[in-house]
């Protein structure tokens, strides 16, 4: 429960984002484009014997982390498979590609062994016009077990789930083929997705530009816009799901709470709701913008197109959200790393190593913490704008149109900022 005057950064970073939206009225449309303009590099190639390599060692690591996940320490802040599952991969790794790129063909435990026992097998084809689809399936069934299962940190339970997952792909990449990954896969969904915000790729076209320049320059995959939006509608409720608010609306009391148990259903649904309310509402912005701006441009190739400028909020939503986490859990997974078996050793030197929660107790460093989380937050906001307007030049030549049309975008974006910002600063429950 922060005790800092947060309703005056919510009031600062709202404005900011909305004098953002006014300035785009004045500028010149060569001013965005060339915000946006990428340089080209010269293209090379990652040498593919070293991907199958990390790959091999990075399912070498899973299936150690499983095995100890079921044979370990019982405890999820002892047991380095849910520690390095959920701070490690979800928090880090995805907040990572977003800066750096699709890390997750490095590291995905699949394509390296598929590519030595199967190099020269005939698969099915799957459709290209499945595009994420599938993905967008499993990305809610991913959400439901974080925010809804009963205990989503416990290793043994986790080590199934994990192990159940790798075999399925791994079945699906031998009978389709790369088209698996491409389509069906999450982790890898979900890491190309952000890593379309990377300043930099090596891929064909390679080239370096600001953050966002890869969405305006490559092909839209079918039903990314929709996988962009899950993702921020999915975050946000993961921080809705935690406040006083919405446990007073389902009818818990944040100091008695009654367990996950109790709360599935509610929790399920509120998710879903979270998921078709702000697929909705773009959708209705996106519709009101075109009929503003008058012109000929589709409803579903505006709507494709623009829902990919919300990936900005949904990333650093994702890190500010998870920050105070990871400043806790980390520590927790260095010392899981220096005993991963709980026997009394001591791999790292770490024997002397204590956990420390203290800066949550110095009003100085709760303040640097929230305004990292909310410089964040705005930031993104700020990005998504810029980057929504780019988008829309796009589709509209003329700059005056390209403005009209997002407008009620440029509003929903001031809206959620206030929301991203009021949900880092709400009391929190369970």
């Amino acid at each position: 429960m922060l005790l800092l005057p947060t309703d005056v950064y919510i009031s600062a970073g709202v404005a900011v984002v909305a004098l953002t939206v006014l300035a785009l009225f004045a500028l010149p449309a060569r001013r965005i484009i060339a915000l946006f303009s990428v340089r080209s590099l010269p293209g090379w190639r990652v040498p593919r014997g070293l991907t199958t390599a990390t790959s091999i060692l990075s399912f070498a690591l899973l299936a150690a982390l499983v095995a100890i996940g079921i044979a370990g320490p019982n405890g999820p802040l002892e047991n380095v498979l849910p520690l390095s599952f959920w701070t490690l991969g979800w928090i880090a790794i995805v907040s990572l590609s977003g800066i750096f790129g699709n890390l997750w063909d490095w590291m995905n435990p699949w394509t390296g062994l598929y590519r030595l026992i199967a190099p020269e097998w005939r698969q099915r084809q799957l459709p290209s016009f499945l595009g994420l689809w599938p993905a967008l399936v499993l990305l809610l069934g991913f959400t439901a077990f974080l925010l809804a299962d009963v205990a989503p940190n416990d290793p043994p339970r986790l080590a199934v789930i994990v192990a159940i997952y790798w075999c399925a792909t791994m079945a699906g990449l031998l009978v389709f083929g790369p088209g698996w990954v491409t389509h069906i896969e999450l982790g890898h969904a979900i890491m190309t997705t952000y890593a379309k915000l990377a300043t930099w790729t090596s891929d064909t076209p390679a080239g370096i530009g600001a953050p966002g320049w890869q969405i305006v320059t490559t092909p839209e995959v079918r039903g990314a816009g929709v996988f962009a939006l899950t993702l921020l509608a999915a975050g946000s409720f993961d921080g809705i799901n935690e406040t006083f608010w919405w446990l007073a609306q389902i009818g818990v009391n944040p100091l008695e709470f009654p367990g996950r148990s109790a709360v599935i259903g509610s929790t399920l649904a509120g998710l879903l709701g979270a998921v078709a309310a702000l697929i909705i509402v773009f959708a209705f912005a996106v519709w009101a913008g075109l009929a503003m701006a008058a012109g000929n441009v589709g409803f579903a190739l505006a709507f494709g197109r623009l829902a990919l400028s919300v990936l900005p909020i949904a990333l650093v939503y994702h890190m500010s959200h998870y920050m105070t986490s990871f400043l806790v859990n980390i520590q927790y997974t260095i010392l899981a790393f220096d005993d991963p078996l709980d026997i009394g050793a001591s791999l790292l030197g770490l024997r002397d190593f204590r956990v420390t929660t203290g800066f949550f107790n110095h009003l100085d460093w709760v303040r640097v913490i929230w305004l990292s989380q909310a410089g964040l937050v705005v930031l993104g906001h700020v990005w998504s704008v810029l980057l929504c307007h780019r988008i829309a030049l796009d589709l509209f030549s003329d700059h005056r149109r390209a403005a009209i049309v997002t407008l009620p975008l440029s509003l929903f974006m001031i809206g959620y900022t206030f929301l991203g910002l009021w949900l880092l600063a709400a009391p929190k429950g369970a």
